[in-house]
């Protein structure tokens, strides 16, 4: 026959046990590495503006607000200026950082060129990301446009092409 004393002490063991088991959070490893997946929302564009015989510069800010330094008179006949928007596809708790590509010369259709250089970024660089596939991140990114003067820059409509490095960590 058994003692009752030990066969209640044994049952009292298992259930603590148990308790304890069901106290912790269990948790399986993290989510395999994915590949980060980058696609182009919104193109950078600086709007419209005359300039002057002195140039200057223009600036998009990541948060779309728009600077102008020297002589150049902004236009705001339905020309719309706003940064660059890329959406990124990645598992959240990466870290994503973005390196920016060299400056780049915008060419004009009726001649002339322009100077581009890529600004800042928002959220600012580095970031964790906090959403899961298939939601996506939106990164906004502007840039200054070095604008000479009328002569070296006659009206018309710029154009190039900017590279940005998306890393993931």
């Amino acid at each position: 026959m058994t003692n009752p004393k030990i066969t209640t002490f044994y049952k009292a063991s298992v259930q603590l046990l148990l308790l304890l088991l069901l106290a912790f959070n269990a948790s399986g490893q993290e989510d395999p590495p994915r590949p980060m997946k980058v696609s182009t929302y919104q193109h950078l564009n600086f709007g419209a503006f005359i300039n002057g015989s002195g140039g200057g510069t223009i600036t998009i800010e990541p948060g779309g607000s728009r600077n102008i330094t020297g002589d150049i008179i902004p236009v705001y006949h339905g020309y719309q200026y706003h940064p660059a928007i890329f959406e990124v596809e990645a598992n959240a708790g990466v870290v994503i950082s973005i390196l920016n590509g060299p400056a780049i010369t915008l060419t004009g259709n009726n001649g002339g060129s322009m100077l581009l250089q890529l600004g800042q970024s928002l959220p600012v660089s580095p970031f964790v990301n906090s959403t899961h596939p298939p939601f996506k991140t939106q990164i906004m990114v502007g840039g200054t446009l070095m604008v000479g003067n009328f002569l070296a820059n006659p009206p018309g409509d710029y154009t190039g092409q900017f590279f940005i490095t998306f890393i993931q960590e």
